[in-house]
């Protein structure tokens, strides 16, 4: 993963660089990626990749893929095999094997029971609806559970029973003995342990009690010999129990959670469980339909890793959430396309247009560049013939003025052919425009003329005895809100999905070359957008996704705003 382009010194660097002076942790810069294993990636977890293996990465340290699996309920090989697939195609590759919470559980047991022994955690045997009342709010202290002085003794033979299955789901709970006083709701004798009677996706039945994400991720930070557990800010106020844990439990090296802002994008949502929902009651097609958020969906969509990273990168690093525009995502894909992806013609609503002066069956090829911002992109070569398409918005009976494209009368260009002008209109008995009847100019062949006139508007086309027909598939915002945090009072997220997020068009014509394209592959259809081709694509059957549009909206607002 190539992060030579992130060198600015951020607070997260400042205080790595603090670290690294006074030799702590041995002067070592080791980070981590612990995702859950309870759905799949998504572009907020792609900033974190960037910030964690970027920065291992510029202090020539360590990185490590750890899958946080402490909750049988949700989590799944299946949600493995897909993060760790997203993470190599990003080029985050990680040091040594994939660590799993669950190569610890031992070590976690061992700690609680340390805990247990020295006075400091108890199992708690009030219901989930009475620990509730006990607590307190943020405005009101709590009070001690009934159980809180339990003797260790007692404590350590409860515990014992959890472990071996004698207690049933909700029964009982193990809790760190802290202070329900505490201004910090999360120091207020949190939970470490609870029952979970439920087969786990790598240990099976081998354990029925399991840790709490709190207790758990400090200790195996410290066991991996993690020196900055770097997070985002929603584990801020968790920081002091993730600190209290370390001080009461004896590990060789010391790490330090430092926060930063969370991605969140307009127009979208980053709640895995909600995405879930999308993919499980069939709103959207599967965690890689192109409408996600999700790092699958995106790959599919045509986003490059290169693209992704360095959206990552030039987003920054903030202490405070905000909102990114989704105009600038498409605007950083867009400024990679443009020297990469291949320029190809494409019509999306076709009209038929015949070259009456044209020889009967005859076909000419032209040739044309691929990628007129690249110098190693090469040519192809463009088969013409009698009978075209041509875009339907590229014709319009009584135009408006400055309308260069093609009218009735008007000498317009064919992109690499020749200059054609329309001198016939046909329509059905519904007045609609079926076909249009035109001329050409073989002086104009290569779309130059020996008296070197010039014309305004140039259009693409395709022949129709060689188009491919093809599926394309029209993508927009998957939400018609643009901050979803915002939603009115009362309402969820599905009052906001946009019924207009996808458009198939099933008669799209392309230029024969899109044959060649590999699945995956994205293309620019000249004057239309990028589009890649999808795996859904047979021999039979081309299918492309609308990657981003041509109109660059991002920079219309810079512009607007200057």
């Amino acid at each position: 993963m190539d992060n030579s382009e992130v060198k600015t010194v951020d607070f997260i660097r400042t205080q790595i660089n603090e670290d690294l002076k006074n030799n702590k942790n041995d002067s070592r810069v080791h980070t981590r990626f612990p995702p859950e294993p309870n759905g799949f990636l998504h572009i907020g977890h792609a900033k974190a990749i960037s910030v964690n293996h970027g920065i291992a990465t510029e202090y020539a340290g360590k990185f490590n893929l750890r899958f946080d699996d402490t909750n049988p309920v949700k989590e799944d090989t299946l949600y493995v095999d897909a993060i760790k697939k997203d993470i190599e195609w990003l080029g985050a590759n990680w040091d040594g094997d994939v660590k799993f919470a669950s190569d610890y559980y031992q070590t976690f047991y061992e700690s609680a029971v340390k805990l247990i022994k020295a006075g400091k955690a108890y199992v708690e045997s009030l219901s989930a609806e009475e620990a509730r009342e006990f607590r307190g709010s943020p405005t009101k202290p709590g009070k001690n559970s009934p159980y809180r002085d339990r003797s260790v003794d007692e404590n350590l033979e409860l515990f014992e029973k959890m472990k071996m299955g004698e207690f049933e789901e909700g029964e009982c709970t193990l809790r760190a003995k802290i202070d329900m006083t505490h201004v910090n709701v999360h120091m207020r004798d949190p939970y470490l342990y609870r029952i979970r009677k439920v087969a786990h996706h790598r240990t099976g039945d081998d354990w029925c009690i399991y840790p709490m994400y709190d207790f758990a991720h400090c200790i195996e930070d410290a066991i991996e010999g993690i020196t900055h557990s770097l997070c985002s800010l929603e584990f801020i106020n968790h920081r002091e129990l993730y600190d209290w844990i370390l001080d009461n439990l004896d590990f060789k090296y010391r790490p330090r959670q430092i926060e930063f802002a969370r991605l969140n994008l307009s127009y979208t949502v980053m709640s895995k469980r909600y995405l879930l929902e999308l993919v499980e009651t069939g709103v959207v097609n599967g965690w890689d339909d192109p409408r996600l958020p999700t790092i699958s969906g995106m790959r599919r969509r045509g986003y490059s890793p290169q693209s992704i990273r360095s959206f990552c990168t030039q987003i920054g690093l903030s202490k405070v959430n905000s909102l990114v525009d989704f105009a600038f995502l498409e605007y950083v894909i867009r400024e990679d396309l443009n020297s990469s992806a291949d320029r190809i013609m494409a019509v999306t609503k076709p009209l038929k247009v015949t070259i009456t002066n044209y020889p009967e069956g005859q076909t000419e090829e032209f040739e044309a560049d691929n990628n007129p911002n690249s110098e190693t992109a090469g040519k192809r070569m463009v088969p013409f013939s009698k009978e075209l398409y041509i875009d339907r918005t590229d014709f319009i009976e009584e135009p408006p003025k400055k309308f260069f494209r093609m009218t009735k009368g008007q000498e317009v260009r064919l992109k690499h052919a020749y200059y054609v002008t329309c001198t016939d209109v046909i329509k059905d008995d519904n007045g609609e425009v079926t076909e249009l009847l035109c001329t050409y100019d073989p002086e104009s062949k290569g779309a130059k003329t020996p008296d070197g006139r010039k014309v305004k508007g140039t259009i693409q086309w395709v022949s129709i005895k060689h188009a491919v027909e093809a599926e394309v598939r029209m993508y927009d915002k998957l939400f018609t809100l643009e901050n979803m945090g915002s939603m009115e009072e009362g309402k969820g997220y599905n009052d906001y999905l946009n019924p207009n997020s996808l458009e198939i068009i099933n008669n799209a014509f392309i230029e024969p070359s899109i044959k060649e394209r590999a699945i995956g592959e994205v293309v620019q259809f000249m004057r239309i957008g990028y589009f890649c081709k999808d795996q859904d694509s047979t021999d039979d059957k081309y299918v492309f996704n609308l990657t981003v549009a041509l109109k660059d909206s991002w920079a219309k607002m810079q512009k607007k705003n200057k």
